[in-house]
């Protein structure tokens, strides 16, 4: 199984810890709270359809800006702002892969969301979710092929 960044898995623990499904929600709506857009200097409204990710209901967006020590800060946009759990998602990956090793982020499985989530959200949600996942995979991937 592949490495998973190290502030990562650190989220994934504290998740863990709340085996009730109520606490692991109210603690996904409480991270979701915590959501910050993209800053204007990395992108403004209308944000441009490639850094759309695809199937998600909530109009997410991602950005993966190089720094100088070789890793990557990502960014979101979530256009829907009912959508609390693309909001909770992109902060658990911001905060989760940003400055983590670009070859730990490519390997990064889209099982992720069951691991945060649960296997109880609907299809849609569910695949839009992974896209989000897969999205920076493919970011840092790209990052990768131009180091």
């Amino acid at each position: 199984m592949a490495q998973v960044p190290e502030k990562l898995q650190d989220i994934l623990d504290t998740l863990a810890l709340m085996p009730d499904r109520m606490d692991r929600i109210e603690a996904l709506i409480s991270l979701s709270d915590r959501f910050r857009p993209v800053p204007e200097e990395i992108a403004t409204r209308p944000y441009p359809e490639e850094h759309r990710v695809k199937a998600c209901e909530s109009e997410a967006y991602v950005w993966a800006v190089p720094k100088d020590d070789g890793t990557l800060k990502f960014h979101f946009g979530v256009e829907n702002p009912q959508g609390v759990s693309a909001m909770s998602l992109a902060v658990i990956l911001e905060e989760g892969l940003s400055g983590a090793p670009v070859e730990q982020v490519v390997n990064l499985s889209s099982d992720l969301v069951y691991d945060i989530f649960g296997r109880e959200l609907s299809m849609g949600k569910s695949m839009g979710l992974m896209g989000m996942v897969t999205a920076v995979s493919s970011l840092a991937k790209k990052a990768q092929g131009s180091a």
